[in-house]
């Protein structure tokens, strides 16, 4: 990591810290670092972004900047009508919300269809796991059309025909929703198209949330590795602090280990991203996989070696938990991204 993407570490996490709201974040400039200077961002690229991703899983934190600035400043940076310049220019200045509708489970297939009936657009089908849906002021769906082509479609909450139902989920730092268009009508000028080939250009913002995932996933488990030497350093056994006991120093040190080849999965996985390799999505998948796993597998040892507190509501580990098991199954199962991975070889 560059000196300017450690001092960027530092001062978000001593930011949030303090204060994790849309607010605070926007006054910070961060949903605009991916944003063209020219329309009032930083024009930076994802490694900024990922360094942030990071430090919010690492804080837990409860905001839409994942919903709008990994996927939604993502997905409109890949797009080729000039209407997404007005979107990134509020995104940039914090007035605005977006939430992407993509598959967001193991499966790529797009579940929402864009059919034209006579003269008119109609848009079918449903998306679950939509990350800030029933928050947000716009929404950008991915959908196929009759042609087979995939598009985004630019939807209003209150559209006609388009319902957001709130999605009851394990990990209550963030919020997911279910949008649904029972044949709901579109403008021609709300369906874009992306500026590159399409089928890759969906990948590739699959690839994104994935990585985004992989961030959070690495931030929350250094945090709980963090939070278990420290008690392990002040909670005593026997008359004695339980982090001289040898099960506990070798599980800690256990911990030390994965997050250390995660951290170097994941920099292999932003530098291939941020330099658009041809195969970075080789890199994302072994970041996503082991990163999914190695979350859950940190924050159950830091709930086991915090002992009977370590189950209370007030230590605080069932939250890095729930979130951790909630990612590893965000934007493809560690599983999904093995098979993945496996079809290199013949």
């Amino acid at each position: 990591m560059t000196s300017e993407l450690l001092e960027l570490q530092a001062v978000a996490r001593k930011m949030l810290a303090d204060s994790a709201s849309w607010s605070a974040l926007a006054d910070a400039g961060w949903p605009g670092l991916e944003v063209a200077a020219e329309l009032g961002g930083s024009g930076v690229t994802f490694a900024e972004t990922a360094v942030l991703l990071q430090e919010m899983g690492r804080s837990a934190a409860a905001n839409p900047y994942f919903g709008t600035v990994a996927l939604g400043v993502g997905a409109l940076n890949l797009l080729a009508r000039p209407d997404t310049g007005e979107w990134l220019a509020a995104i940039a200045a914090g007035e605005l919300r977006v939430a992407v509708a993509l598959p967001a489970g193991d499966s790529t297939d797009l579940s929402l269809q864009l059919v034209r009936e006579g003269r008119s657009l109609r848009l079918s089908g449903s998306a679950d796991f939509v990350m800030d849906a029933a928050q947000t002021g716009r929404l950008l769906v991915a959908a196929r059309t009759s042609e087979g082509e995939p598009v985004m479609v630019a939807l209003t909450p209150a559209q006609p025909g388009v319902q957001i139902a709130e999605q009851p989920v394990v990990d209550a730092t963030r919020s997911f929703g279910v949008v649904t268009a029972s044949a709901a009508p579109v403008n021609a000028d709300a369906v874009w198209s992306f500026r590159a080939d399409p089928e890759r250009s969906l990948r590739l913002l699959l690839d994104r949330g994935a990585l985004a995932v992989a961030c959070d996933c690495l931030g929350l488990a250094e945090a709980m590795l963090d939070a278990t030497v420290a008690y392990a350093g002040v909670r005593q056994q026997f008359g004695r602090y339980i982090g001289s006991f040898q099960a506990v120093k070798h599980q800690c040190a256990d911990m030390l280990v994965q997050i250390t080849i995660g951290r170097e999965l994941l920099a292999a996985a932003v530098v291939a991203t941020v330099a658009d390799e041809h195969d970075s999505w080789v890199a994302v998948s072994m970041a996503k996989s082991f990163l999914g796993t190695l979350a859950v597998d940190v924050a159950g040892k830091a709930m086991q070696l915090h002992g009977g507190f370590g189950y209370t509501w007030e230590s605080g580990v069932h939250t890095y938990l729930k979130r951790a098991v909630l990612n590893r199954a965000l934007f493809g199962s560690p599983a999904a991204h093995r098979a993945r991975l496996a079809t290199r070889y013949p």
